[in-house]
């Protein structure tokens, strides 16, 4: 299979499957690692390989994990995972006409906001650790306006646009060998409209 640049998950069935918290756990850490076999991700979740070998095979059923390129294994001994793309969406109004969907869209967007709440909290706590030009380079900014639901979904792909280009830049850096300096980054936005705090 090859591996696709983006992907959006329209069915409920996908996203049940992509939102169980150690799954989610689980995409996660090997988006960051590329590649890993069940029991690397066992060991940096804290579970058991056999517990982590079930859900990476429920992951690769629903076609969001393959298995890793030759190039990319190891010694042939375990099964290499790598995401089966580089980006995964899904969006609200895919999900929104069925209880099923809502409440599994509810679920997982919850859950991933949980977790990238503990990656926040994890920066704060140890953010005086890194070095003073990667706490100067961090950010945390939020911005209030009023906008039409136009104008806010302009302002979204525009910013994500910016982050696709960057993203690009770095990782075209990174495979010529300019890989001095370079961490993973979390770059999380939340736009929504509100009344009231």
């Amino acid at each position: 299979m090859s591996r696709q640049e983006r992907r959006r998950v329209t069915d409920v069935g996908t996203l049940k499957a992509f939102g169980h918290p150690l799954r989610l756990k689980l995409y996660g850490t090997l988006k960051i690692r590329r590649t890993a076999t069940a029991s690397q991700l066992a060991e940096e979740v804290d579970e058991a390989v056999s517990l982590v070998s079930y859900h990476l095979r429920k992951l690769a059923e629903h076609g969001l994990i393959e298995e890793a390129p030759e190039a990319q294994r190891g010694d042939g001994r375990e099964r290499w995972w790598t995401p089966a793309q580089e980006t995964l969406t899904f969006a609200s109004n895919d999900f929104e006409d069925t209880p099923e969907g809502a409440a599994a869209l509810t679920a997982t967007t919850r859950t991933l906001n949980e977790q990238h709440a503990n990656l926040l909290r994890a920066w704060i706590e140890h953010r005086p650790a890194w070095s003073p030009e990667w706490r100067a380079a961090a950010d945390g900014s939020d911005f209030l306006a009023r906008y039409t639901a136009d104008e806010l979904k302009a302002l979204t792909q525009e910013l994500h646009a910016v982050v696709r280009s960057h993203e690009q830049r770095a990782k075209a850096a990174e495979e010529a060998g300019d890989t001095e300096g370079r961490e993973n980054v979390l770059l999380y936005m939340n736009a929504f409209p509100f009344r009231s705090l």
